[in-house]
């Protein structure tokens, strides 16, 4: 078909001034098309005709107007004006159905139109009305379950056994109640209402109920559906004065991304606002000349000295430096051209060398002329702001050796002391690069365990090792009656944090003979320590969860008192939504942790609205589009974990004693079981030993697979393999289970349990070992935040199946760097770990393939060197967005400060005090 293109020609109708009659607009039309003649038998385009009368329109009404200034008509103005506007209205709507008729037979009838998105609320009402028998039907199986809360696999299993005729059941499951159901978290049933959460999205939620002996159907806000489900514990509910707590007023100026692909990238969103609006305002950039003249280090100034008072002065002071330092040779060292710059305005700060100095500037002008996101995010990330670093870490035993695999001691102790090393490096960089003589300092701030076990969490000071200016620093928990000896469980520290913060705050301004620049909490425990030092302080803080306990245990927010016993989640939910909120960034390995994915809610996510009965309903906890969430994630240190392939590395002097743990004959504390035919390439998996870690579940996984027991040994690394070694509750019953599952499918011969190894050397050369079998790494966790262990395993080149539920999904590309596995469905899990080891049995190419796309994956997203610049880059823009927006903050703040007060410190006082002696 050829193209054709209207040429219209409008002269607009007009009034005669003498017997005020309208003459119609004139269009001429003219077609130039190679297959058609003129535009004499078809309308022309509806949106143009419409354009046209608009036209006509807007020159009638100025006829009309000089009609009203003529004198001579001034006795008849209004008559004539309104005789005129009738006429015109009667005129336009003709028009007007004239136009209907055109785009009725111009368009196609199936042309889309654009329209809101129904409610869910409409959705389900849709499917009342088309599909009312069968909707009935599903609802009422969900009622006849009687009170209580369905989760998203009930409701879809119901779904697709409720109706018998394939065709029925195909026009419901097509319907837009389908859609619900399948974005449905969560369904409360409490006959003969059925209340569903729906998540369209990461980080959107509706919540709608239908009353199913009624068939209305209501749309519910956040509190009324969680109203509602209080209902499930304490039935109805009659006290109308329930604390809510609820962030979001004081949210609302701030920016905010909408679109659920931009969380976690909180500092590009940021840095977008924040150009934009320096772009539109010039007096917004006065906070930044501000920001650059506070900076001070132990007293000595920095970047800008008093000489500059105004934004046209450090604009006239840049220009001249920038003439200056361009004469200069680039490799200049700052002390030669110090004095002069001095003179202008400038101090230390800028550079080490000439080039660095004139990168910076122009980097500032550009800012200072027109701002954008880039430019201003690389300007701020070399501001000279971070050189006393604490970070908090409260609970298990943090120690560099013989700690690991010692209860609630693990993945977080490996990444703060991997962490810690990169971060020197690059602080140390950074600091050369800026021309500044200063040494930096790390602070580990932990607890002090006098009762140690061997370790050196007893000591008060400690280096860590590789580094020079990086300390452990240990402060006990202590109460009135005196300093507590022992260990306990983190799910027991709450009643001495605030203790601990009091104390760790006077150990750290005498360690570093002022205060940190930038305050990193890790899990509840430290974050929560960490909000209580930045709020004291002033300080930037960043949180890092690791792990968020709600997510990992079912319904702990609304059974909540089933669990205070043991876990005292009142307070550890309490302390999660105190931290999180009072932290300026947070910082997540990836984004599930955060969101989670299209069908699973991610950790912060679940944070969003929840309630424990009888305590407090969380309306609004945390915003998953704020954007002070960042993905950073960290690494495996590569002087420790690296390819099986280079030899020349490989720890060989170390492979008598792996030998000696793997296929010793002897029973011990350390190992026990036996592998009769080491041929077999080995599964292998090293963890804690606690129920979310599952595995126990493994054990019981490869049991009962015959395939795969026929092709692999299994061995696991993981906890003590006597209960008497145990002071863990989850541990000891985890122990018990291994002993009954090791006796109920006969594992002798094919499986080998040793217990926790601290020695991180010989773990790295262990997974190395397990290579050379042709073997694999396995994570068969519930949930995994990150997945630590997935990372190491891959850097030594060993093929990797872990759990796709949390971290390990992003790390892992699924048959191609590694293999997702789900340990909720054991027997496809078992299936496809044994599928890969045939294929290998038969084509060798196979595990090497896997192998070096894992390795392949990790060195372009998991290294610490990544990591450590990506954190500091982090810290220089949110410690601006906190100077800049203090004000702003302060409500918050105050928010916080009541609600620590007058509810979490009441919880923590239900927490018994723990007694030295007792286990």
């Amino acid at each position: 078909m050829g193209s054709i293109i209207h040429f219209f020609f409008l002269f607009s109708s007009y009034a005669d001034e003498t017997n005020f009659t309208f003459k119609p607009p004139t269009i001429f039309c003219v077609s130039l098309s190679p297959s058609s003649a003129l535009c004499n038998n078809k309308p022309p385009p509806p949106y143009l005709l419409f354009l046209s009368y608009k036209f006509a329109l807007s020159l009638s009404l100025f006829s009309l107007a000089q009609i009203a200034e003529s004198k001579q008509q001034q006795q008849q103005q209004h008559r004539q004006i309104t005789k005129a506007f009738i006429f015109f209205l009667s005129f336009f709507l003709r028009s007007l159905r004239v136009l209907r008729y055109t785009v009725t037979n111009s368009l196609p009838m199936a042309t889309p139109r654009l329209g809101r998105i129904p409610s869910m609320r409409e959705r389900v009402e849709d499917t009342l009305s088309a599909h009312r028998n069968e909707l009935i039907s599903l609802l009422s199986r969900y009622v006849a379950q009687g009170k209580g809360i369905l989760q998203p696999h009930h409701l879809i299993d119901e779904l697709d056994n409720i109706i018998g005729d394939e065709t029925s059941r195909q026009k419901l499951s097509d319907g837009p109640f389908s859609e619900v159901l399948k974005s449905a978290q969560e369904a409360i049933v409490l006959p003969p209402f059925v209340a569903i959460a729906v998540r369209p999205r990461p980080g959107v939620w509706e919540y709608v109920r239908v009353n199913v002996h009624e068939l209305t159907v209501e749309q519910l806000s956040i509190s009324e559906y969680l109203l509602f489900k209080e209902e499930l514990v304490d039935g109805k509910i009659n006290d109308h004065y329930v604390l809510e707590l609820d962030f979001e007023p004081f949210n609302a100026t701030f920016p905010r991304s909408t679109r659920s692909q931009s969380i976690g990238n909180g500092v590009q969103f940021l840095n977008r606002h924040l150009s934009s609006i320096m772009f539109r305002n010039r007096d917004s950039l006065e906070p930044l000349l501000d920001f650059l003249r506070a900076h001070k280090y132990k007293g000595r100034v920095m970047m800008l000295n008093d000489r500059l008072q105004s934004l046209s002065g450090l604009q006239s002071a840049l220009a001249k430096a920038e003439d200056y330092i361009s004469k200069l040779p680039p490799d200049s060292p700052y002390s030669e051209f110090e004095y002069a710059l001095q003179g202008m305005g400038f101090e230390r700060g800028w550079g080490d060398i000439a080039q660095r100095v004139l990168e910076m500037m122009h980097l500032l002008l550009d800012i200072l002329q027109a701002p954008d996101p880039a430019t201003l995010e690389t300007f701020l990330g070399r501001i000279p702001m971070v050189f006393n670093v604490v970070i908090l870490s409260v609970h298990g035993y943090f120690g560099q050796a013989n700690v690991l695999g010692l209860p609630d001691t693990g993945g977080q102790v490996v990444y703060i002391l991997d962490q810690v090393r990169a971060l020197e490096n690059e602080m140390l960089l950074r600091i050369k690069q800026q021309g500044l003589d200063v040494t930096p300092r790390i602070l580990i701030v932990t607890r002090l365990i006098p009762d140690a076990k061997g370790t050196s969490c007893n000591q008060h000071l400690e280096r860590v090792s590789g580094t020079e200016h990086t300390h452990i620093l240990r402060v006990p928990f202590r109460t009135e009656k005196g300093i507590l000896r022992k260990w306990i469980s983190r799910f027991d520290v709450w009643p001495y944090l605030e203790t601990f913060a009091e104390d760790a705050a006077s150990e750290i301004a005498a360690e570093l003979q002022g205060v940190p620049d930038l305050i990193i909490g890790n899990y509840s425990d430290g974050n929560l320590v960490a909000s209580l030092l930045a709020h004291k302080l002033g300080v930037t803080q960043c949180t890092i969860a690791h792990a968020l306990e709600k997510t990992k245990y079912p319904d702990s927010d609304i059974y909540w008192k089933k669990f205070e016993d043991k876990y005292h989640f009142s307070c550890q939910f309490t302390a999660d939504l105190l931290a999180m909120n009072n932290s300026d960034f947070i910082i997540t390995s990836t984004y599930q942790e955060i969101a989670g994915t299209k069908n699973t809610v991610g950790q912060y996510e679940s944070h969003t609205a929840f309630t424990l009965p009888g305590l407090y309903r969380v309306v609004h906890g945390i915003d998953v589009f704020d954007t002070k969430f960042n993905i950073v994630s960290p690494g495996a240190d590569m002087c420790i974990y690296f390819s099986y392939a280079e030899k020349e590395k490989r720890l060989t002097a170390l492979h008598d004693s792996i030998e000696k743990i793997l296929y010793d004959p002897e029973q011990n504390e350390e190992h026990i079981g036996t592998l009769s035919d080491q041929s077999k390439p080995i599964l292998f998996t090293m963890a804690r030993l606690d129920q979310v870690k599952n595995i126990t579940g493994l054990v019981e996984c490869y049991g009962k697979s015959p395939k795969l027991r026929e092709l692999v040994n299994l061995v696991v690394v993981a906890g003590y393999n006597n209960v008497k070694q145990s002071n863990d509750r989850e541990e000891i019953t985890e122990i018990e289970k291994m002993h009954g599952l090791m006796e109920k499918y006969n594992l002798d011969g094919q499986f080998r349990w040793i217990s926790s190894q601290t020695n991180r050397a010989r773990n790295g050369e262990l997974y190395r070992y397990i290579a050379d079998t042709r073997g694999a790494f396995v994570q068969p966790a519930f949930y995994e935040a990150f997945g630590l262990t997935v990372v190491e395993a891959m850097t030594c080149g060993l093929p990797t199946f872990a759990t796709c539920h949390g971290g390990p999904s992003e790390i892992i590309e699924d048959g191609v760097s590694g293999f997702h596995i789900d340990p909720y469905h054991p027997d496809k899990t078992a299936a496809v770990m044994a599928d890969f080891f045939q294929q290998c049995k038969e084509d060798p190419s196979c595990w090497v393939k896997i192998s070096e796309a894992g390795l392949q994956r990790i060195y372009e997203r998991y290294t610490w060197k990544i990591y450590s610049k990506r954190l500091m880059t982090l810290a220089g823009v949110y410690g601006f967005w906190k100077y800049v927006s203090k004000l702003e903050r302060r409500e918050t703040r105050r928010y916080l400060e009541m609600f620590y007060i007058l509810k979490y410190r009441g919880l923590v006082k239900s927490v018994p005090l723990a007694i030295d002696g007792e286990q």
